[in-house]
C-alpha cells in the first residue's frame, strides 16, 4: 500500500521493516513518468512500505534528507538508510535494486 506524506512523523513513517521513499515534485516530469511504476510495484511487492513525499509541501524534510534532485528514491530497513537513487527507472530496475538491498 502506498502512503502519501502527512507531515506527521517521518521516523514513525520508516521505523519497521523495509520502506520505499519517493520524494517527487507534482511539476517533474521524470517524477509523472515514475509514479505509475512505483504503484505497479506496490501492488506486486507487497512485503515493503511505500511512502510518496511531496518535495513542495515538505522542503525542510526534502533538504535534511539530502535531497538534490526528484524524483529519489530512498529505501530505509527498520528506520535506517540502506541506499538512494535518483531519475526514472522502470518497474523492473526498481525491483531488481529492492532486492539487491532487502537481503
Amino acid at each position: 500500500m502506498i502512503k502519501h506524506f502527512d507531515g506527521k512523523d517521518f521516523n514513525e513513517d520508516i521505523k519497521e521493516g523495509i520502506t520505499l521513499v519517493d520524494f517527487f515534485a507534482t511539476w517533474c516530469g521524470p517524477c509523472k513518468m515514475l509514479m505509475p511504476e512505483v504503484e505497479t510495484l506496490a501492488t506486486e511487492k507487497t512485503d515493503i512500505n511505500y511512502l510518496l513525499i511531496d518535495i513542495d509541501k515538505f522542503r525542510d524534510l526534502a533538504i535534511k534528507s539530502n535531497i538534490r534532485s526528484v524524483p529519489t528514491l530512498v529505501l530505509f530497513k527498520d528506520g535506517v538508510e540502506i541506499s538512494k537513487r535518483s531519475g526514472f527507472a522502470p518497474k523492473e530496475d526498481l525491483l531488481k535494486w529492492i532486492l539487491e538491498h532487502q537481503k
